[in-house]
């Protein structure tokens, strides 16, 4: 099983102890076989991953990058790249380790592009990502100068992904666990800054979403919010009649003035809107290493700026807040 003691250890004496005393018991349950089935198959993926020494790292390029082509031998690659595809699909990226491209679902990139240049700055930060995926954004986070990142998603295959990537780059401050916003201590207020990206629209009750975001940050410290919206005025909101995009878990999708709202009334102040931008099929798209449908799938064929659904098309929308 996945050694976290360097996570404990770098908690000890810091605000998130109360969180490195929680973790063992909730990690225990959470990687349990009886609840994924495939869990033993992406262990035996890590373990048969090759030990490479890396010719170097960028955590800042658009692909987060280990080593090269040249670094690996023909078979070595071949080994990586058969071991990485055992833990398909690949959503959020994108990787190049040793010269294998990832080539994930989605251009993670381009939503960091947008959003970096409004953050308060990374360095020597604490900092949680809320619904994380394979911690594309994590690294990026890292390559920002962080002290620390903790990404948390529920799905373990998105935890063994981020060890697969950690496997091959060595000793860092950035970790991945299979973990809710709601699995963490209440009112941990320990954070500096907190991201939720691609969240709030699957929660049935966003408002307490907010304030669950609010409460792990310390005061003075930052979200980073990045959600589906629609256009319209304030008090405007979308809810599915059943699905949104194919996707069942959609609640509620808020206009912008809409969700400043929900902010103020959650206690954020310091609201900014930093982007809106509507997402293409060049951003999210089926590949060789994310095989199922993907957004052009998920579009009216016949009238591409709605859903299969007839709602509108997905806009998203990216907002920076403080807590007070």
């Amino acid at each position: 099983m996945i050694d976290f003691t360097p996570l404990y250890q770098r908690l000890d004496d810091t605000p998130l102890a109360p969180l490195a005393e929680a973790l063992p018991g909730l990690l225990q349950q959470r990687f349990s076989a009886r609840r994924h089935g495939d869990l033993p198959r992406w262990l035996a993926a890590l373990e048969g991953l090759p030990s490479v020494q890396p010719s170097g790292v960028d955590l800042n390029a658009a692909a987060v990058t280990v080593g090269d082509a040249a670094s690996v031998s023909p078979d070595t690659r071949q080994q990586i790249e058969a071991g990485l595809r055992q833990l398909m699909p690949w959503r959020k990226g994108p990787f190049s380790i040793h010269g294998v491209e990832i080539d994930t679902e989605w251009r993670s990139d381009w939503k960091w592009d947008r959003l970096k240049d409004h953050i308060q700055p990374l360095a020597g930060r604490r900092v949680l990502d809320v619904g994380c995926g394979s911690g594309y954004h994590c690294w990026r986070m890292a390559g920002a100068g962080d002290e620390l990142t903790i990404g948390i998603d529920p799905s373990p295959l998105f935890v063994m992904q981020h060890q697969a990537v950690s496997h091959f780059l060595g000793a860092h401050g950035t970790f991945v666990l299979p973990l809710g916003i709601e699995h963490l201590p209440a009112r941990l207020a320990a954070f500096d800054t907190v991201f939720s990206m691609g969240v709030l629209y699957h929660r049935r009750s966003p408002l307490d979403h907010l304030i669950e975001l609010r409460d792990a940050l310390r005061h003075g410290g930052e979200l980073v919010l990045e959600t589906l919206v629609i256009e319209g005025a304030a008090g405007a909101s979308l809810m599915p009649e059943g699905r949104y995009a194919k996707m069942r878990n959609v609640w509620f999708i808020p206009s912008c003035a809409t969700l400043a709202l929900w902010l103020r009334r959650a206690g954020f102040r310091d609201i900014r809107l930093v982007n809106v931008d509507v997402t293409s099929t060049a951003e999210q798209r089926s590949t060789s290493w994310m095989q199922f449908e993907s957004l052009a799938d998920f579009l009216d064929a016949q009238a591409p700026g709605r859903t299969v659904e007839g709602y509108p098309a997905p806009r998203r929308a990216i907002f920076t807040a403080t807590r007070p």
